[in-house]
């Protein structure tokens, strides 16, 4: 059973595993039922009856369906920092197998697909992910969307170390910029093909790729 990350939004976090479980369930019926009615149209009862539990156990967690959502992209969010870092172990197993040194810095590049395709994968197949993503997709009236602040420092974290780079200002900027530009193409792209438009995607990384060389080579 993956672990279920200790949200901001829990207003209790569980303790033993079978409450851990009923999250899961909760967290799981959210998403599935994001796909099918959308966000306006979720409810709590109706996530409660789709994870086969009581209402109280819902609201054991979370006290609106915000709440929920936002314990949902933070769970996203934990799912796809594990994907990367695993696709940068293999990354670096290869660097290290082809040159016999285990030292120095990765492959910004390598890590930039490895951070755009496993976005891409999650885009396509992760239940409720399309409308939730990390949290700043969440719609709450017509505030604007918030800056991706969580997931760019969360990439900052993940990638100093590869990139054998120290993880300042100016490093969490320059990967802010980039994933706020990335979700915006991101998002043109699956509005273009509901599978992502390819040619879109590939511009995509053409673009990133120009604006990350002056930064990190």
């Amino acid at each position: 059973m993956r672990s279920v990350p200790q949200a901001t939004s829990l207003r209790r976090a569980p303790v033993q595993r079978r409450s851990a479980e009923r999250l899961t369930r909760i967290l799981d019926a959210c998403a599935d039922l994001l796909d099918e009615v959308g966000y306006d149209a979720l409810s709590t009862r109706a996530v409660a009856q789709r994870a086969g539990v009581p209402i109280g156990s819902v609201y054991r967690f979370f006290g609106n369906k915000r709440q929920m959502a936002d314990a949902l992209a933070q769970r996203n969010l934990e799912r796809f920092s594990e994907r990367v870092t695993e696709r940068l172990k293999g990354a670096r197993r290869g660097r290290t197998a082809r040159s016999g040194d285990a030292e120095g810095a990765g492959d910004w590049r390598a890590a930039m697909d490895a951070v755009l395709d496993e976005y891409l994968a999650m885009k396509r197949t992760a239940p409720g992910f399309s409308l939730v993503d990390f949290g700043n997709q969440i719609p709450v009236g017509a505030r604007q969307a918030e800056p991706n602040h969580r997931v760019a420092d969360r990439l900052t974290d993940l990638l100093s170390d590869y990139l054998d780079r120290t993880p300042d200002e100016d490093l969490r900027r320059t990967f802010l910029i980039a994933v706020e530009t990335a979700d915006t193409l991101v998002q043109l792209a699956f509005r273009v093909d509901p599978q992502g438009d390819e040619k879109v995607i590939g511009e995509m990384r053409e673009l990133l790729r120009a604006y990350l060389a002056r930064v990190l080579d």
